[in-house]
């Protein structure tokens, strides 16, 4: 006899404990007692032969397999409410655009002007990810996105475009470029016209915590991409805290890619070149090579290869 089937119930359950990260306050949520509730996530587990949750002594964890098939379980029943909305409801079917990016300024500035374009009667959906490239990789492979934009060090391209052709993953390089320094108007340096590394050593560094290429290790990765000079750093994972620590922190600087003028005034930021940072990066559009591009994809790219130019 074969396993049996996913119930679909099952799958909301297991999606509203990975929210909750605990049974209890789950089963609270969907007003059940906890013991349906976990035997509904073993029946569930068992159908498939894996393990989903851990359990640890903060709460409810997902394992490595767990995360991939929650990935798979939401994108199953985004699809049936979907089906659900336009046959019982009598609902248009909606757009659904989907993109995850490195945190740059340019990038935002673009998806802002494209969700500024879609005229307010459409039925229309826009998921905007900022991550690292593993996890933009990692958001098409498993169908959660369909569109992503990766940022890499020239000399890892070879890695990259290997890599991406193993996963059957089209490529598409949209800018290339060198890091600038941001910093506040009023920072030391704002005047100085030509900064080395040595002139950055008395300040603190913003930087973002997780790194671009999957392989390396944080350790590796902050060796090759950062001045090893830097002895003050803030780690941040959100792009709008970065700007209003470099404009109230005195003494703030950030390795950005080129922002666009307007966000320097609204942060009243400025940007500088350093004659000592000569290392190439590029931000390459990736998708699953039999995805067809829909007007929405093609809009969005449009305005970033126009922000690109600032």
């Amino acid at each position: 006899m074969g396993k049996r089937a996913m119930n679909l119930t099952h799958l909301r359950y297991a999606l509203e404990v990975e929210k909750m990260r605990s049974i209890s306050k789950a089963a609270e949520k969907l007003y059940m007692g906890q013991p349906n509730l976990s035997r509904a996530i073993r029946e569930l587990e068992a159908s498939l032969g894996i393990e989903i949750f851990t359990r640890t002594a903060i709460g409810i964890e997902v394992t490595p397999q767990g995360e991939e098939f929650l990935s798979y379980a939401r994108s199953i029943l985004r699809q049936i409410d979907e089906v659900e909305a336009i046959y019982t409801q009598g609902k248009k079917k909606k757009s659904v655009f989907s993109v995850s990016v490195p945190r740059a300024a340019y990038m935002s500035y673009a998806f802002s002007r494209f969700a500024a374009q879609i005229p307010q009667d459409d039925s229309v959906e826009l998921f905007y990810k900022e991550t690292n490239s593993s996890r933009a990789i990692s958001n098409i492979l498993n169908a959660d996105y369909h569109l992503g934009i990766i940022r890499y060090a020239v000399n890892y391209e070879q890695y990259f475009h290997e890599m991406l052709d193993e996963k059957n993953l089209a490529h598409e390089t949209l800018s290339e470029f060198t890091y600038v320094l941001a910093m506040s108007k009023s920072h030391p340096l704002a005047e100085k016209k030509d900064i080395s590394f040595e002139d950055l050593v008395p300040y603190t560094e913003i930087a973002h915590a997780d790194p671009y290429v999957p392989f390396l290790s944080m350790a590796v990765v902050k060796k090759e991409e950062l001045p090893d000079n830097i002895d003050k750093r803030i780690f941040v994972f959100e792009r709008a805290s970065q700007f209003d620590l470099l404009s109230m922190t005195p003494g703030t600087f950030m390795w950005v890619s080129p922002m666009p003028d307007s966000l320097l005034e609204k942060y009243s930021l400025i940007q500088k070149n350093c004659r000592c940072n000569q290392k190439k990066y590029r931000d390459v559009l990736i998708h699953k090579k039999d995805y067809k591009l829909s007007e929405l994809d093609r809009r969005f790219i449009a305005e970033v290869q126009l922000s690109k130019n600032f």
